[in-house]
């Protein structure tokens, strides 16, 4: 299963909500994405799913990992000009399911947020890559993502004990999915990205070549949209939500 060809992205977005299973999820799929609209003015807003208490490649203590990482992401987001970071509460790195409460807590976000656009982990599984980007915790965000953005968010008949008005999300990018065909030259802000990412210590400190990695990735997303050579790129399938 694949996604249809994506929408031409709207023009007049002034709010964008990222809303990711880990922290480095987006930095990983989207930081040099999210460094170009913050530098178009467009505000962006981080929401994690977890605090990615299972990640690591060291002995830190697992007690220590939650708030380590939660730094990390906070240091990450600044890097590329995001100021706005919540996190929720009460769920696991690891054990992740698109559960009514999920739902609800994203739907809150997107009403108190009230962004033109969301992005987030693609609900979809790669068949090509299922290590990384087919996380089953990736499939839940994305999976639960979706469920508010149509219909939770949206329907002032949901979720009424929030006490927040409803909100129309007017667009949805997918980040990791299968043929994405969307691509953003980001070739002027990976150097960013790239800051981001590092900053992200407990979880790329491991890596020999970390700017090596990433400089062929998105080299090959670049090439094989027929891009020139030189250029570095980022892939989404994008969606209108009307």
């Amino acid at each position: 299963m694949s996604f249809p060809r994506s929408a031409t992205p709207l023009q007049d977005v002034q709010r964008v909500l990222c809303v990711l299973a880990h922290p480095d999820d987006v930095d990983f799929g989207s930081a040099g994405t999210v460094a170009g609209w913050v530098d178009a003015g467009i505000e962006v807003g981080y929401l994690l799913v977890t605090r990615g208490d299972a990640g690591g490649f060291d002995d830190t203590p697992r007690e220590l990992m939650p708030a380590l990482r939660e730094a990390e992401q906070r240091a990450a987001a600044a890097v590329v000009g995001v100021n706005h970071v919540e996190f929720l509460d009460g769920y696991h790195d690891g054990i992740l399911t698109p559960s009514i409460e999920l739902r609800r807590d994203i739907t809150a976000a997107i009403r108190r947020f009230r962004p033109d656009r969301v992005l987030t982990n693609s609900p979809l599984r790669r068949w090509d890559r299922i290590a990384g980007p087919s996380h089953p915790d990736h499939l839940a965000a994305g999976e639960a993502a979706t469920c508010a953005v149509y219909p939770d968010a949206r329907n002032p008949f949901t979720f009424t004990d929030l006490d927040l008005p409803a909100w129309t999300v007017r667009e949805i990018w997918y980040s990791g999915g299968p043929d994405p065909d969307h691509v953003v030259d980001i070739t002027g802000t990976y150097e960013r990205k790239l800051k981001a990412l590092r900053a992200h210590v407990s979880q790329t400190s491991h890596l020999d070549d970390l700017d090596g990695l990433m400089r062929q990735r998105l080299a090959a997303t670049a090439s094989a949209a027929g891009l020139p050579e030189g250029t570095l790129a980022e892939a989404f399938s994008v969606f209108h939500t009307a």
